[in-house]
C-alpha cells in the first residue's frame, strides 16, 4: 500500500509539472479566486469592526428632533415664523407617547474658550440631564457623570471630554475637584469622558465639557427654551413611526401646520445604523459573487488544462486499461491530479489573503479601535471544502472522458 501511494503521488507531481507554464497559469485562476474571496470576506470584517467601533456606546432606538422656520401658515401664524422648543415639551411628550423610553433635552454652545491656569482650548459645551447617558453612553475614566443633585442644585459642576482633558491638563493628573474658566464662569471639575465615537449629537464627546442642563439655562439666559429634544423607544416599536407621533405632539402644542415638512428638523439613528447594515451586506454579498466567479473561472480552468491532458495521455490511459487497470482507477487518478492542483494553488491563495490581512489589520487597528481583518475558523473550513468541492467538480468531465478511452482507439491514435 505504501508503495502504491507513492507511486501516485510522483505520477501525479510528474503529470502536474510537465507543463510547468500552463499548470502555472492554471493554478493562478484558483489563486485569484480563493484570494479575492477571503481578502474581500476578512476586509468587509474588519471594516464593520472599525465602523462598529465608531458608535460604540450610541443607542440604536434613538431620535433627535429640533425647529426650523415654518414653511406655511395656520391658526393666524404667518408663513415664515420662527418658533422654539421648551421644557413642557419634555413632559408633554413623556406623556403624550407611551412608546418613548428616555425622553430628554439638549442646550449647546459651540467655540466656547476653556482656560485653566496657562493652558487653553476651545470647544463645545453641552446642558444635559443624566438620563442623556442612556442616549450616549460615557466612558468615564475618572471621577463621576452629572447627577440627580446637580440638576437639582443648579451647580456649577462640569466632565470633561478627553481632547478638552489632554488640552488643560496635559500631565494627566487627575483633575477632579479642580476649578476651570469656562466663558468667565468657573466650574468645577467633576469627572472626564474618554468615549471617543464619532457618533455625537452636536459635536463629539472629546472636544465637548458637559455641565447639567439646568446650570446651563440659568448661566446663559435659555429661559425655558431648549434647543434639541431627544429620545429613544421602547423595544418593538420603530423610531421612525414613534418620530411621527412625537412629532405631531410638537406641532400641535405650538400650533404648526401637521403638513409642514420645513418646520421640524428630525433625525433618525435608527435608520442611519440600517442604512449602514444593509451597506456591509450588498458588500458582504458582492464580495462572496466577486470571490465565488472568479474562483469559479479558475475551477473550470483546471477541467479543461485536465481534458488536455487526459487527450496528451490517451496512449497511456489505453495502454493501462490494456493491462487491466480498472474504470475506477483510471477515474481516482483524473480526479486526484485535478484537487491536488486545485487545493495547492487554494491553499496558496488562502495563505496568502491571510497574510496581508494580518498585516492590514496590525496596520489599522489600535488599543482604543482593534478591528479584526480576519475570516473565523469556520469561515477557513467553509474554503477548504469549497476548494475540495471545485476540485472533484473540475476533474469529473476529464476523468468520464479517460474512462470512455478503450484500448484499441487508443493504439489506434498513436
Amino acid at each position: 500500500m505504501r508503495r502504491f501511494d507513492l507511486d501516485t503521488c510522483e505520477e501525479i507531481i510528474l503529470t502536474i509539472t510537465r507543463n510547468k507554464t500552463r499548470s502555472l497559469l492554471t493554478a493562478f485562476g484558483v489563486f485569484w479566486g480563493i484570494f479575492m474571496l477571503v481578502a474581500l470576506m476578512g476586509g468587509t470584517k474588519g471594516v464593520q469592526d472599525l465602523m462598529a467601533k465608531q458608535f460604540v456606546g450610541f443607542a440604536t432606538n434613538s431620535g433627535f428632533m429640533g425647529t426650523n422656520q415654518t414653511s406655511k401658515a395656520y391658526k393666524g401664524f404667518q408663513q415664515g415664523r420662527f418658533w422654539e422648543l421648551t421644557n413642557t415639551d419634555v413632559e408633554r411628550v413623556r406623556r403624550s407617547v407611551p412608546e418613548i423610553e428616555v425622553v430628554t433635552p439638549n442646550i449647546t454652545k459651540w467655540g466656547i474658550e476653556m482656560v485653566y491656569n496657562e493652558n487653553k482650548t476651545s470647544g463645545t459645551l453641552k446642558g444635559l440631564y443624566p438620563i442623556y447617558s442612556k442616549i450616549e453612553e460615557p466612558q468615564i475614566s475618572m471621577g463621576r457623570y452629572i447627577n440627580d443633585m446637580d440638576i437639582l442644585n443648579r451647580r456649577k459642576v462640569c466632565v470633561l471630554g478627553s481632547r478638552i482633558f489632554e488640552s488643560l491638563f496635559p500631565d494627566k493628573s487627575n483633575p477632579c475637584g479642580k476649578y476651570i474658566e469656562v466663558s468667565g464662569i468657573y466650574y468645577q471639575v467633576i469627572g472626564v469622558n474618554m468615549a471617543a465615537g464619532n457618533m455625537s449629537v452636536q459635536g463629539q464627546a472629546e472636544t465637548s465639557i458637559i455641565i447639567p442642563f439646568s446650570t446651563m439655562q440659568q448661566n446663559y439666559n435659555f429661559g425655558d427654551k431648549i434647543q434639541m429634544l431627544s429620545f429613544t423607544v421602547k423595544k418593538g416599536y420603530s423610531v421612525s413611526e414613534i418620530q411621527k407621533k412625537v412629532e405631531s405632539v410638537i406641532k400641535r402644542a405650538h400650533n404648526v401646520h401637521p403638513d409642514d415638512k420645513q418646520a421640524v428638523i428630525s433625525v433618525n439613528a435608527e435608520a442611519m445604523f440600517g442604512m449602514m447594515d444593509n451597506l456591509f451586506s450588498g458588500i458582504e454579498v458582492l464580495g462572496w459573487m466577486v470571490g465565488l466567479g472568479t474562483l469559479l473561472a479558475g475551477a473550470i480552468g483546471v477541467s479543461n488544462i485536465m481534458m488536455v491532458t487526459v487527450k496528451e495521455r490517451t496512449t497511456e490511459i489505453g495502454i493501462r486499461r490494456a493491462i487491466g487497470a480498472r474504470p475506477n482507477d483510471i477515474l481516482s487518478q483524473i480526479l486526484t491530479e485535478s484537487m491536488v492542483l486545485t487545493i495547492i494553488a487554494g491553499m496558496s491563495g488562502i495563505s496568502f489573503a491571510v497574510f496581508l490581512l494580518n498585516i492590514v489589520e496590525e496596520a489599522l487597528s489600535s488599543p482604543t479601535s482593534a478591528a479584526h481583518f480576519q475570516i473565523s475558523f469556520w469561515g477557513a473550513i467553509g474554503a477548504c471544502v469549497l476548494l475540495l468541492i471545485l476540485g472533484l467538480l473540475a476533474g469529473l468531465a476529464p476523468a468520464f472522458r479517460a474512462m470512455a478511452i478503450k484500448p484499441i482507439e487508443a493504439i489506434r491514435d498513436e
